[in-house]
């Protein structure tokens, strides 16, 4: 037994000893052993898999050729029995062998992969879930919820895997079974499967339709107003779901008492980028599409959601200030919004400085704010905001953006600032004396 053993070791010695050969230069070069490369990407492998036509491919690599549309083996073109590939132990053992026996050619050791989550895995796990629902039982929900998130995080194919086999929408309906029941005694597992959705987003109609349930969305601004951090950015993200392409949500979120005061206090106090644009983009699909959002302007207006949004848009990345110029324009369709903005020393500076700075929307809605806050001001004999435009360098900053180039909509409004401001030019020096254009004179 123990002679068999040493003429393997010394067989797999010789063989390694073929593969190294010299070059040109007389260095020695290591040369992989074809059977340790993956037939598709030719590279070492690093989690060696055999499909069931018994040939050995790298798993990302295969799973990639599978998820392209692809039902047959790359190498015989015989169509797979299954598509899950099952992992060749023997080959990874090998194929670590020879990287630490070829350590001083700087190979290291290909470290012992997890073995991936198999779709039958996952629809047990699934239908414990809906079992467990069934009898109200929290704490085995629970336990079943932690060990989804725990696997879906150990890699993006096992969260891959866990989407396309309905997770979503059975974490969808556990989460409005519990929200039905006793709220207090559910806390606990709601949050876990909250958070567990939130890894599956974006969700599908159905999900979408256990996920809006009226106990569901009660739960949700619940946990926005009154959770933890985690929580609240959970469920910040859970109404983003709904509102983004159901206008019914909207309507039913905008009449939930609470959900307004809880989304201006993420804002106000933010956890991260994301739940902040998710609050913005949800505050924005309300004043814009609710049947109420002549009330929920009015709302935000009083709890200071103009001078929040102009301090925000300071200092903020692309996606919060186009977000936030789209709730200001929003805001300023209102009589009480345009108010505010007029009142506050920053509006102009910052909406000035917003045209061709950020991105093509962020200059769409800081003309279309403008537009509308010195188009108030025209109707009446206070012509301040006019002359702080002008005095900011409003004038040629839409000159510049005629001459750039803009959508028909804003090229309209631009036009028609012009005019207005011009109107006023000669009561305030607007250009700096060093600008290349300080001698520009063109009448609108």
């Amino acid at each position: 037994m123990m002679i068999s053993s040493w003429r393997r070791r010394r067989a797999a010695r010789r063989e390694g000893k073929l593969q190294q050969q010299r070059n040109d230069n007389g260095e020695i070069e290591l040369t992989v052993p074809r059977d340790f490369r993956c037939p598709i990407s030719l590279d070492l492998m690093k989690d060696p898999v055999t499909l069931s036509t018994g040939i050995t491919y790298d798993r990302e690599n295969i799973e990639k050729w599978i998820e392209a549309g692809n039902f047959t083996c790359p190498l015989t073109n015989q169509v797979l029995r299954s598509l899950e590939p099952i992992p060749n132990h023997i080959i990874r053992k090998k194929i670590q062998d020879w990287c630490v026996e070829n350590r001083s050619f700087g190979i290291e050791r290909i470290p012992t992969p997890r073995v991936p989550v198999t779709s039958m895995e996952v629809s047990d796990i699934l239908s414990k879930i809906n079992v467990a629902c069934m009898k109200q039982n929290g704490k085995g929900c629970r336990d079943l919820v932690l060990k989804i998130k725990s696997l879906a995080k150990e890699s993006e194919r096992n969260k891959r895997c866990f989407v396309s086999n309905g997770a979503g929408c059975a974490l969808s309906e556990a989460f409005q079974a519990f929200s039905r029941a006793s709220f207090d005694e559910n806390v606990a597992v709601l949050e876990e499967i909250l958070s567990a959705l939130a890894i599956m987003f974006p969700l599908d109609v159905e999900a979408k339709g256990f996920l809006g349930s009226a106990s569901a969305m009660r739960c949700l601004i619940w946990f926005l107003s009154s959770g933890d951090l985690s929580r609240r950015r959970n469920a910040v993200l859970g109404l983003r779901e709904l509102v983004s392409t159901d206008e019914r949500k909207v309507n039913e979120l905008s009449d939930m008492e609470g959900a307004i005061e809880a989304l201006f206090k993420l804002i106000k106090d933010p956890i991260c980028p994301t739940s902040t644009k998710a609050s913005l983009l949800v505050i924005y699909k309300i004043i814009t599409s609710s049947p109420t959002k002549e009330k929920q302007v009015k709302r935000l207006v009083n709890l200071g959601i103009v001078s929040l949004l102009l301090e925000t848009l300071v200092d903020s990345e692309r996606g919060i200030c186009e977000k936030a110029l789209g709730v200001l324009d929003g805001i300023c369709n209102s009589e009480e919004g345009r108010q505010m903005a007029c009142n506050n020393a920053l509006s102009m500076p910052v909406l000035v400085k917003k045209i061709l700075r950020v991105s093509n929307l962020t200059t769409d809605f800081s003309v279309s704010i403008l537009w509308k806050l010195c188009k108030k001001e025209k109707t009446e004999d206070d012509a301040s905001v006019i002359l702080e435009a002008l005095q900011v360098g409003a004038f040629l900053k839409l000159l510049l953006l005629l001459q750039v180039g803009c959508v028909e909509e804003t090229k309209d409004k631009a036009s028609e600032l012009l005019k207005i401001l011009n109107l006023h030019r000669n009561k305030m020096e607007c250009v700096d004396p060093m600008d290349n254009f300080k001698d520009l004179k063109r009448p609108f």
